[in-house]
């Protein structure tokens, strides 16, 4: 039998939008007790608050806040009387049930290809977010315990992929709309990655670290490749708060360019609400 936080974790891996379904209190009869839940999506239901009205009415709320984007939770109250209103079918246990209704945001993708000092300063920024956090290298020993032990209480979700040819491999595997960070120790490295991600259509923005220069070399090898103006404008160099340029230190660099993410989340969350 699945549970419901089971459910809770998959739609999060899937990055499938859903509402935690809650009986927070009973008074007098009621189908289910108090602490009962279920969890609903778009398109289907895990669990049982009491079936009935109260169910049909709980899964429709629910799936009106997962239509509207919603962020913050509901609760309603309903009489489980033949004398009140319904729309599924009559209850007349003779109780009056609360339910919460909590929705449950698909959280923010990151992924970081090259986890040097800008990379692991960035990563132990990024984890302590609620988010999906992929740390990609093709040098084993940037992502061995001992130097990833900084994110061993993460809030966020660490996915490493330690990838020793073609890390650009990765990018198929990432959840739609990811924001991808190109910072690797290798140029040639950092431009497959680049000419990879332009070509998928899933991903969200593209920043590359960078001096001007080598984003002008880069800009020029890509459109001789063949792909666009537009396409290669995507790409997002420099990266990082515009204000915040003077230092170069790794911490910086990493505070600048995870404000930014920030922003962008905000922006991202207020367009789906």
């Amino acid at each position: 039998m699945t549970t419901w936080f089971e459910v809770v974790a998959r739609l999060r891996a899937s990055r499938e939008p859903g509402v935690l379904v809650t009986v927070t209190d009973v008074r007098g009869h009621a189908p289910r007790e108090a602490g009962a839940k279920m969890v609903v999506s778009a398109s289907a239901t895990w669990g049982s608050v009491g079936g009935g009205n109260l169910e049909e009415e709980a899964v429709r709320r629910a799936r009106e806040l997962v239509a509207s984007g919603a962020a913050a939770p509901e609760s309603f109250t309903t009489h489980l009387s033949d004398k009140a209103p319904f729309q599924h079918g009559v209850q007349c246990c003779g109780g009056e049930v609360t339910v919460l209704l909590e929705p449950l945001a698909v959280v923010p993708a990151v992924a970081v290809f090259g986890v040097g000092h800008v990379g692991l300063e960035l990563a132990r920024v990024l984890a302590r977010h609620d988010l999906e956090l992929h740390l990609v290298d093709s040098r084993p020993e940037h992502l061995s315990d001992e130097v990833l032990s900084p994110l061993a209480d993460a809030v966020a979700a660490v996915h490493v992929h330690q990838v020793p040819v073609l890390p650009e491999l990765v990018l198929a595997e990432l959840p739609p709309g990811t924001h991808v960070l190109v910072l690797t120790h290798d140029h040639a490295e950092d431009l497959a990655i680049c000419d990879a991600a332009i070509r998928a259509d899933h991903l969200g923005p593209i920043g590359l670290i960078g001096s001007s220069a080598k984003w002008a070399r880069f800009r020029s090898q890509l459109l001789s490749s063949g792909h666009t103006p537009e396409t290669v404008d995507r790409i997002r160099t420099p990266i990082g708060l515009p204000g915040i340029t003077t230092s170069k230190e790794p911490a910086a660099i990493a505070v600048s360019v995870a404000a930014e993410l920030l922003v962008a989340f905000e922006r991202e969350s207020a367009r789906q609400r």
